[in-house]
């Protein structure tokens, strides 16, 4: 049986995100597209971006299991590997136009937004209306926050298809609390940067997100599929 490529062949764009090394708190993040089948080319500039406070571990996305340190719940540890995109969210009284223009399902971040993040709950690692559903957790993030890290964002598919209990969740890109602040997992950036690619992702391109230490990247770049 042929094995199935850990890059989707349907998959035309792409965010790659590298840093230096697994407890790296930061790194840079760079967009690609191509055609279906064709090869990568990279789009704008490299920008910077802060990871989780204690770097990186291996996430549940669509590369195949690999030995190393697994993501947990609570490790400050951004996921490594490949994950679909698949949601965006933000603050809809801060739109600046990626909002309407969205070609991925997007939510607007108001005070029942919430995504859980108790591994006890059958909510574990999904967004979901408090108002909607039974509350059967003891804690969760709040989508709309005071602060702008969460005024645009999109939703990074780790631990979704099946989610594992504890091995981590609320997984997103968002804006940063300032260049030097780390994350408790998420990929964050400045606000004008995670705005251009809420405007630049589109579902029908089955964007993905490639986050890996430099070293692990040169290892599995060519027999991920990844770009050059």
């Amino acid at each position: 049986m042929t094995a199935q490529p850990v890059i989707p062949p349907a998959s035309t764009q792409l965010l790659l995100c590298l840093t230096a090394d697994w407890d790296a708190p930061s790194g840079h993040l760079q967009r690609f597209e191509r055609h279906p089948g064709g090869d990568w080319r990279p789009l704008g500039a490299r920008i910077p971006v802060m990871l989780g406070r204690d770097g990186m571990a291996w996430g549940r996305g669509l590369h195949p299991p690999v030995a190393g340190v697994d993501k947990r719940e609570g490790d400050g540890r951004a996921p490594a590997g490949v994950f679909a995109i698949t949601a965006l969210f933000g603050n809809p009284d801060d739109d600046a136009g990626w909002m309407t223009a969205a070609r991925l399902p997007c939510h607007a971040a108001r005070s029942d937004l919430k995504c859980v993040d108790d591994p006890a709950s059958t909510h574990y690692n999904c967004l979901v209306d408090q108002t909607a559903v039974r509350c059967d957790w003891t804690s969760s993030e709040d989508m709309r926050r005071p602060d702008a890290r969460y005024a645009v964002g999109a939703v990074v598919a780790h631990n979704a298809a099946p989610v594992e209990p504890g091995a981590g969740s609320c997984i997103f890109l968002h804006v940063w609390a300032s260049p030097h602040t780390p994350t408790a997992g998420c990929t964050a950036m400045a606000l004008a940067d995670m705005r251009d690619i809420a405007r630049w992702l589109d579902g029908a391109r089955m964007p993905l997100l490639v986050q890996l230490p430099a070293a692990e990247f040169a290892r599995r770049q060519r027999t991920w599929g990844l770009p050059r």
